[in-house]
C-alpha cells in the first residue's frame, strides 16, 4: 500500500551561475553554491534527485545576471531537459543567481512553469507557480527581488565610488597594470624584471631608431615572455613607447564595447518586432 504522506521524488537541475561583478562583491563562487544546493537536497525538506548541473559563466569570465533567457547557454539546456521530460525542474542556490534583475528573473520563472516544470532554491524551497487567487504570493516574491536588486546596486556604486576617489588622489583605482608594475597593498609598484625588459625596449627604440614591429620580433625570437606569457605584439610595444598610444587604445577599446553593447540591444529588438509582424 503507498504511503499517502509520501512527497513526490522530482528529478530536479541544479542551475548555478557566477559573474564577474558578483564574485567581486560576494564572492559566492559555483563550488559553494553546488554544495548549498546539494546541501539542501539532502535535508528533509529535499530528497529530490539531481539529474544533472548546468552552469552560466565561469570564475574568471563570469555571466551577468542582466542576460536574457537565450543568452545563458546553461539555462537553456536545463530548459530543454524540461521540455523533454527528462528533468522535472531546476534548484538554484537563490532567484539572484537565476536572475540579477527583476525582470529577467520573473521571465525565467515563467519560462519553466510554462514549460510545466518546477522551481526551487536552497534558500526558500519550492517558488509555487502564480496564482490569481493568491496575489500576496507574487507580490512578496518580487519584492524581495526588488530590494535584492536594489541592495545590489547600491554596493556597486560604493564600489564605483570607492574607485574614482582612490583614482582622484592618485592611487591605482582598478584595471590592469601596465607593463613593468604590479599592485601591491593596493598601489602600483615597479615590477623589476619587467622594468629591465620595458628599459631594454625603450633603448632599442631611442638607441637604434627601431619602431614597434622590429622590436617585436627581437623579443619574440629571444624568447622573452609578454606580461602574461605569451608572444609579444606591436601594438602591446607602442604602449610602452608611448603613453599616449596607450590612453588612444584604451578609449577606443571603450567606444568598442559600447558599439557591440548597443548592436546587441539592435538585433534583439529586431528579432522582437520581427516576431510581432
Amino acid at each position: 500500500m503507498s504511503d499517502p504522506y509520501k512527497r513526490e521524488r522530482l528529478r530536479l537541475i541544479i542551475v548555478k551561475r557566477v559573474s564577474t561583478a558578483g564574485q567581486a562583491i560576494d564572492g559566492y563562487g559555483l563550488p559553494a553554491q553546488e554544495r548549498d544546493c546539494r546541501t539542501w537536497n539532502a535535508s528533509p525538506a529535499g530528497g529530490h534527485r539531481i539529474v544533472h548541473v548546468v552552469t552560466d559563466g565561469d570564475e574568471k569570465a563570469g555571466q551577468t545576471g542582466k542576460s536574457t533567457i537565450d543568452e545563458r547557454d546553461g539555462l537553456m539546456e536545463a530548459m530543454e531537459w524540461i521540455a523533454d521530460g527528462r528533468a522535472d525542474g531546476i534548484l538554484a542556490p537563490n532567484l539572484d543567481r537565476l536572475a540579477r534583475e527583476l525582470t529577467v528573473q520573473e521571465a525565467v520563472l515563467a519560462y519553466v512553469w510554462a514549460l510545466g516544470g518546477r522551481v526551487f532554491t536552497a534558500d526558500h524551497g519550492e517558488h509555487l507557480e502564480d496564482d490569481e487567487d493568491d496575489p500576496m504570493r507574487t507580490a512578496m516574491r518580487q519584492m524581495r527581488g526588488v530590494f535584492h536588486q536594489l541592495d545590489r546596486g547600491l554596493i556597486r556604486k560604493r564600489l564605483r565610488d570607492g574607485r574614482t576617489t582612490k583614482g582622484e588622489k592618485g592611487g591605482y583605482a582598478y584595471g590592469a597594470p601596465r607593463f613593468g608594475q604590479q599592485v601591491v597593498d593596493k598601489e602600483l609598484v615597479d615590477l623589476d624584471d619587467e622594468k629591465e625588459i620595458e628599459d631594454l625596449i625603450l633603448q632599442w627604440h631611442d638607441a637604434e631608431g627601431l619602431g614597434p614591429r622590429p622590436i617585436c620580433k627581437r623579443l619574440n625570437d629571444a624568447e622573452i615572455p609578454a606580461k602574461r606569457g605569451g608572444k609579444w605584439h606591436p601594438t602591446t610595444v607602442a604602449r610602452i613607447l608611448d603613453p599616449a598610444a596607450r590612453e588612444a587604445n584604451r578609449l577606443r577599446s571603450e567606444r568598442d564595447r559600447a558599439w557591440r553593447k548597443d548592436e546587441t540591444r539592435r538585433t534583439r529588438a529586431s528579432k522582437i518586432l520581427g516576431g510581432m509582424r
